[in-house]
């Protein structure tokens, strides 16, 4: 899932999204979600697949993904030695 943030949005705006957040008894956060996924007036409908265009697997395999890379490191990795080496610089200060 995606992240968007928006800034400099009117106090005006920021009411009424308290207001019905808590109205329905969700969090603004929330509130916002449930807004965006409906649809604006006067937009356009999704193009329907018609077949044409790929269908995208979404949910990859450990095979799948080790593929992709060069697969399982051949040392055991100490990430907590790696991190105390590579922030040692902090320590001299």
């Amino acid at each position: 899932m995606g992240t968007v943030t928006v800034r400099k949005l009117d106090d005006e705006i920021i009411r009424d999204l308290r207001r019905s957040a808590a109205e329905r008894g969700v969090s603004m956060e929330q509130e916002a979600r449930d807004r965006l996924r409906q649809p604006l007036p006067g937009a356009r409908a999704a193009p329907v697949n018609d077949g044409a265009a790929p269908k995208w697997n979404l949910k990859a395999t450990k095979e799948e993904l080790l593929a992709l890379g060069k697969g399982l490191p051949e040392t055991e990795f100490d990430l907590k030695t790696f991190t105390d080496e590579m922030y040692a610089y902090l320590d001299e200060e």
